[in-house]
């Protein structure tokens, strides 16, 4: 029996690639997609638009015609995400999240629907990212408390949030490992800052340029030696297989808030 999935906000360079993953995976069947009110690809063949080939299912900017899927996948915008979520919470259906960029009142508001439904909250769905955030709670716990600790980011030039959520995400498991509010110990930028730098602090530094899909570091650096944690992307499918992953372990789970860290067993 296959996983019925459909793609939210499937005309973008994400969606495209969620597409492609769903079509070409053996477990999955790709029941939809939607498209925005007054897209140029309503009504389009879902394999023509992922440069497939055409599979017989169309876009469509009406939720409803999505009603047969078990889990919908939404890698869109924030606010899209929260009017999506409300009808999943109202049809019953799991929901996998890669949007990224929510304030902490719009995650309460997604943490408060999972109470109701299966909810994947994922800032990155790659399968190597999420053992790199388990290998970030190792090294912090190691020698997080006498290095200095740095996270550096690299996407592409049409990314709206910085630093990115899968950056952000890093900075919150080892500030979570050390016992430290990342929102008092975060430092974006250091322009104007004359004292010597607090080692407590994690700071972040960001790039936006060209088509890079995505390259994250952490750096834990003491006197005389560091360790460079390294993730990078070269191609979206990465993405789109995680959220595969995710969408087929989320369609056999009882409600609530979960991330990647569930779907691939590394949670303690």
């Amino acid at each position: 029996m296959k996983v019925k999935v459909a793609i939210l906000g499937c005309s973008g360079r994400m969606g495209r690639n969620l597409i492609q993953a769903a079509v070409e995976h053996k477990s999955i069947e790709l029941v939809g997609g939607s498209v925005r009110k007054g897209s140029s690809f309503e009504d389009f063949d879902l394999g023509e638009l992922a440069g497939i080939g055409a599979i017989g299912k169309q876009t469509s900017t009406d939720l409803q015609a999505l009603a047969a899927a078990d889990v919908l996948i939404d890698f869109t915008a924030i606010e899209s995400t929260l009017e999506h979520l409300k009808w999943c919470q109202q049809h019953k259906k799991a929901l996998v999240i890669g949007t990224t960029g929510f304030s902490e009142p719009q995650i309460e508001i997604i943490q408060t629907a999972a109470k109701t439904m299966p909810v994947i909250l994922a800032p990155n769905t790659s399968v190597g990212v999420n053992l790199l955030f388990k290998l970030l709670e190792v090294t912090a716990k190691a020698i997080g408390d006498y290095t200095d600790i740095e996270i550096f980011e690299a996407h592409h030039r049409f990314k709206k949030d910085a630093p990115s959520g899968t950056a952000m995400k890093m900075g919150q498991v080892i500030a979570d490992t050390l016992g430290r509010d990342l929102n008092k110990v975060a430092v974006y930028g250091r322009e104007g800052i004359t004292d010597e730098r607090d080692g407590n602090t994690i700071g972040f530094a960001t790039i936006r340029a060209g088509d890079i899909v995505g390259e994250h570091t952490a750096y834990f650096a003491d006197l005389g030696e560091r360790i460079e944690l390294t993730h990078k992307a070269s191609s979206r499918m990465t993405f789109a297989l995680g959220a595969m992953r995710a969408a087929f372990w989320l369609s056999e789970a009882e409600a609530g808030f979960y991330d990647m860290q569930d779907v691939l067993g590394l949670k303690d």
